[in-house]
């Protein structure tokens, strides 16, 4: 648990339920930001969750939900396409936890999971132009401006952070 805010577990099959309730209250909130995941994101949601644990068992991406203090889900944190000691860092906090830290301390916990548990060297990142508050989170966890892409279409910048291990943890 990290102090006083949230813990994050690694997704799971029983995530499903509550994961999808959570997806689907923050639909729209996450659509300002973000490119729209589409209805057929949502009818077949057990089926994309199966996929995704596939992946996790295969050592290609890990996935993780982001529980408060309250036991209530409120986002997710992924790490996708690992390969070679690196991956692509994935966010998203819902609404209601919105401008409280947590996506900061989310973010902040995995570059450490991703360093010690997963042993990866680096991390990259997308956002859009108009998620400044994604921004933010990057910046306040040492990751750096290294170009600019495109996110779903829209307008983005890409970010990099080197990973290292504290020492003595593993």
């Amino acid at each position: 648990m990290l102090p006083g805010m949230l813990r994050l577990e690694r997704l799971r099959a029983d995530h499903t339920p509550v994961l999808l309730d959570f997806e689907r209250e923050n639909r729209e909130y996450f659509a300002r930001t973000v490119p729209d995941r589409g209805d057929a994101y949502f009818e077949e949601f057990a089926s994309r969750i199966r996929a995704l644990l596939a992946e996790q068992d295969a050592g290609v991406c890990h996935f993780h939900v982001v529980i408060d203090d309250q036991g209530e889900l409120v986002g997710r944190v992924n790490l996708m396409d690992v390969e070679d000691g690196e991956a692509e860092l994935g966010y998203r906090i819902g609404e209601r936890a919105a401008g409280r830290g947590m996506g900061t301390a989310a973010v902040g916990e995995m570059c450490r999971l991703a360093a010690t548990a997963y042993r990866l060297s680096a991390l990259t990142a997308r956002t859009t132009l108009d998620n400044v508050a994604s921004m933010t989170v990057l910046g306040r966890n040492g990751f750096t401006l290294v170009g600019e892409t495109s996110v779903g279409g829209r307008p983005g910048v890409r970010y990099r952070r080197p990973l290292v291990a504290e020492p003595g943890r593993r």
